[in-house]
């Protein structure tokens, strides 16, 4: 499955879109190497995704073409979620 689909199916992002645009901007990164939308994504693989002022890193657990809701969740596995603080100047 793609990288960009794989993100909206699973919940992690809102939009297809936005995945894009994150693997564009080499925000995203699956086991470690920056990743392009078209990557395809396995069972196992290790996703890191950095918007905002937050990282995600989940396991892939299962690929599944569509999948509802409360089933998203079931898809990954979070490994590790740091929030970034951004720095004030006053």
């Amino acid at each position: 499955m793609r990288l960009d689909k794989y993100l909206k199916t699973a919940r992690i992002l809102k939009r297809r879109t936005v995945s894009k645009e994150l693997a564009d901007n080499q925000r995203v990164f699956v086991n470690g190497k920056v990743a392009k939308p078209s990557t395809e994504v396995k069972v196992g693989d290790i996703i890191k995704v950095a918007f905002g002022y937050r990282e995600l890193t989940v396991r892939v657990l299962m690929l599944q073409k569509q999948v509802n809701k409360n089933d998203a969740a079931l898809m990954f596995e979070v490994i590790e979620e740091n929030f970034i603080k951004k720095e004030i100047d006053i």
